[in-house]
């Protein structure tokens, strides 16, 4: 297993955590349902909610060169392969500069990690961490990229701590692109063809379907036509 895939199976499993959380959540509020009925393409915002994003996204939080810097490190993290680009061709960067206007205890971590990683590269090969050959820029990045595990993240180093959270927002950014969910290969709720419960499962329980209900149930002809009842509840289609 390559490296990438390797981030890959860890995503996945933090996702399935997550989705699992998502799929317990409140009922909606009585702004919510409005704001949904009222703006098909706004995923329920709330008009104050819209005004926020678009005054975060009029304004730049890092410099030309940590944009570049961050590019370089985004692809770094997670690179291109033969199937998939890198994170950075997806817009992670564009993600990672969004998460910092919006949630300000980033800023620090981030911009003084990208000004750490200038200064090591600076001292160990005379040049700013963008323009260093992959090589060396590996070099710098296996320092901090494998911390002690026994020692709790609040006591790790500052430059350890940065690289998680970079990686932690590179893998997040690109595996909820478009592209990302196809490289997770994750399908969503496609429709398949059913054909019944196995035969031999069937005789293993000394159990068989009706024919009435293998006509209706498990006719694919018609699996588009949507089930109707007639008023007694007895199905109809």
């Amino acid at each position: 297993m390559d490296r990438r895939e390797s981030i890959k199976s860890l995503f996945v499993g933090a996702a399935a955590g997550s989705l699992a959380l998502a799929s317990c959540k409140p009922e909606l509020s009585t702004v919510e349902r409005e704001a949904l009925s009222t703006g098909a393409t706004n995923y329920g915002r709330t008009p104050e909610e819209d005004a926020q994003i678009a005054a975060l996204h009029a304004q730049q939080f890092f410099s030309e060169h940590d944009l570049e810097s961050l590019g370089v490190l985004c692809a770094l993290i997670l690179p291109a392969n033969e199937d998939f680009p890198s994170a950075t061709e997806v817009g992670v960067v564009d993600f990672i500069e969004f998460m910092a206007k919006d949630y300000e205890p980033f800023q620090t971590p981030l911009r003084g990690g990208l000004m750490w990683l200038d200064h090591q590269a600076n001292k160990l090969f005379g040049a700013e961490f963008k323009k260093l050959e992959e090589g060396q820029q590996h070099e710098i990045l296996e320092a901090i990229a494998y911390p002690d595990l026994h020692v709790p993240d609040s006591e790790r180093p500052l430059e350890v701590r940065f690289f998680s959270l970079m990686r932690n927002l590179t893998l997040t950014g690109y595996f909820t692109t478009e592209t990302g969910i196809k490289d997770l290969g994750y399908k969503g709720n496609i429709p398949n063809v059913w054909d019944g419960v196995p035969q031999e499962v069937l005789d293993q329980h000394g159990v068989a379907y009706e024919p009435e209900w293998l006509d209706k149930c498990i006719d694919q002809s018609t699996r588009g036509t949507q089930a109707e009842w007639d008023e007694d509840g007895n199905l109809l289609t």
